[in-house]
Formats: structure tokens, C-alpha cells, sequence
């Protein structure tokens, strides 16, 4: 294996302050939770988290053979990689009060029709693996990467937002009065979209 723990700790971070960004799928597990309790909410949790590994290792498969074929382009991933990181936590902080819409696809009823929505609702969205292909290159060298490298990777892609999620769930009464207040809802954008800048300078620095 080529990862260093410093790598795969700064990757997890990044997941985790995205995880931090509240969004559709809180609304979700917040609705799912409070109606028939944290048990409810796993199966939506375990899609959502089986779409992101699906994601990343797609993202990983299709830019190893890219860098493979193109020389130094693993320099321009990289930059990528730190332009997506800025541009997404100045957009966060830039509409840090926008309310969040809820998606009726990840409230169905039933523990397969909450697996298959969340899975769907990733799988569905061509951004997450624009998303993934923008964020690995500034983590990983692609072209070292090894099969155990690659299982690290999508283990921290699937574990963080179950950890995450699961979290939620279990403490839905508090963070259901974090994301309907509007003041909080507004500071916790603006801190997770300074700290996803802080991770695109970590990458532009080392």
C-alpha cells in the first residue's frame, strides 16, 4: 500500500466538512428519524454511502487510465483538484443563507424504498462523479495507486458519510432546530465553506 495515514486523514477531512454542509439528505434523515426512529434512517444511509463508493471508484478507474495515457497531467488534476475545493467553499459561503429544499425521492416509505432513493439520488447526479474526479487527483497519486490503495479509498468514501449520517440521526432533535434556523443554517455554510478553502490550500501547499 502507497497511501500515508496523513493522506487518507486529509481525503476523510474533506469528506467530513462536506458531510458538514447541511443539505437535502439531512432533511431526509430528519424526516425518516423523527417518524420511526434511527433505524428508519439506515437503509437511506447505506445508499447513499454504497453510491459515493461507486462514485469514487469510477472517478479513480476512469483518471488512472487518463493519466496513464497522458503524461503530466497529474500537475493539471492537481490544480483541479485545488480550483474545485476554493470554488465550491466560496459558493457555500456566498449563499450561506439559501434554504434548503427537500428531495420527496429520499422520503419514501419502507427500509428498500429508502435504500434504493438514497441510492439513486447519487447515482442519478453526473456532478458526483465530476465532483469525485476533481477531488482525488489533489489527494492521491493516481499512478501509484495499488488494489489496497484503492480499497482504503473507497472504504473513507463510504465510512465517513455513514459515520457522519448515522450521527445525525441519532442526535435529529438538535440538529433538526440547527437547519430550520435560518441564522445557523447561515454560519455552519460559511464554516464549512472556509474550511473546504483551508483543504485547497493544504493541496496547493504540499
Amino acid at each position: 500500500m502507497t497511501l500515508t495515514f496523513a493522506q487518507a486523514a486529509l481525503y476523510a477531512g474533506a469528506l467530513f466538512v462536506l458531510f458538514l454542509t447541511p443539505g437535502p439528505v439531512w432533511l431526509a434523515l430528519a424526516a425518516r428519524t423523527l417518524a420511526h426512529g434511527v433505524t428508519a434512517a439506515v437503509p437511506l444511509i447505506l445508499g447513499v454511502a454504497l453510491g459515493d463508493v461507486a462514485w469514487s471508484l469510477l472517478a479513480i478507474l476512469g483518471l488512472s487510465w487518463v493519466v496513464q495515457t497522458y503524461t503530466g497531467i497529474m500537475v493539471a488534476l492537481r490544480w483541479l483538484a485545488v480550483a474545485v475545493f476554493a470554488l465550491m467553499g466560496l459558493l457555500i459561503i456566498r449563499h450561506a443563507d439559501r434554504g434548503i429544499e427537500a428531495d420527496s425521492r429520499l422520503n419514501r416509505k419502507g427500509a428498500w424504498a429508502g435504500f434504493v432513493a438514497g441510492l439513486a439520488a447519487i447515482l442519478a447526479n453526473p456532478k458526483a462523479v465530476l465532483f469525485y474526479m476533481g477531488m482525488l487527483p489533489g489527494f492521491f497519486d493516481l499512478t501509484a495507486l495499488t488494489s489496497s490503495d484503492i480499497v482504503v479509498i473507497a472504504a473513507i468514501s463510504m465510512g465517513v458519510p455513514v459515520a457522519g449520517n448515522l450521527m445525525f440521526a441519532s442526535f435529529v432533535d438538535r440538529a433538526r432546530r440547527l437547519i430550520t434556523s435560518p441564522g445557523a443554517l447561515a454560519t455552519t455554510n460559511r464554516i464549512a465553506g472556509s474550511l473546504l478553502i483551508g483543504v485547497a490550500v493544504i493541496i496547493a501547499l504540499t
